[in-house]
């Protein structure tokens, strides 16, 4: 597997891995009804850095790292990752989180900050905490569940 800057043709990976989450709507604040071209305006938006992990030319995950702030918070950064469903518990995710670490510390980011990780997402902060991600905020109910209702919301820090 290799990890890769996104270019022109990677479109229909991509999207293929975020839809299934997108519809769920138990990990990511985006809109469940976004469509392809929403989806895709949002995650390969200029403000970002968008990767893809790939093996034979499938796309098997995707994050962004961006900065968190403008300004005197542009320091720290912010990821979002997606593991395609197809592919979850191969590794990928930690694969992903190691190169977001390196990238953004060669990009010049001292943190990276997680603004909005679902505490029923017990995977996701179990990888981050393996990381050396550590909890700094909880938002009581900031996070509205499609099964579970109003859950909590962490917010996780790691300097660089």
């Amino acid at each position: 597997m290799i990890i890769r800057e996104a270019r022109p043709g990677d479109e229909d990976g991509i999207w293929a891995t975020l839809e299934p989450v997108i519809r769920a709507g138990d990990s990511y604040t985006l809109p469940r009804d976004w469509s392809r071209e929403q989806a895709l305006t949002h995650w390969l938006g200029p403000a970002m850095t968008t990767f893809v992990a790939e093996n034979d030319a499938r796309v098997l995950g995707t994050y962004y790292l961006r900065a968190n702030k403008l300004g005197g918070g542009s320091h720290v950064c912010n990821c979002g990752y997606v593991v395609h469903p197809g592919a979850q518990g191969r590794g990928i995710a930690r694969q992903m989180g190691e190169h977001s670490l390196k990238t953004a510390a060669a990009h010049g980011y001292k943190a990276m900050q997680f603004n909005s990780v679902v505490a029923t997402n017990t995977v996701a902060l179990k990888l981050w905490g393996s990381l050396g991600f550590r909890q700094i905020g909880l938002i009581p109910k900031g996070f509205l569940h499609p099964t579970e209702g109003y859950v909590d919301a962490l917010i996780l820090y790691r300097e660089l």
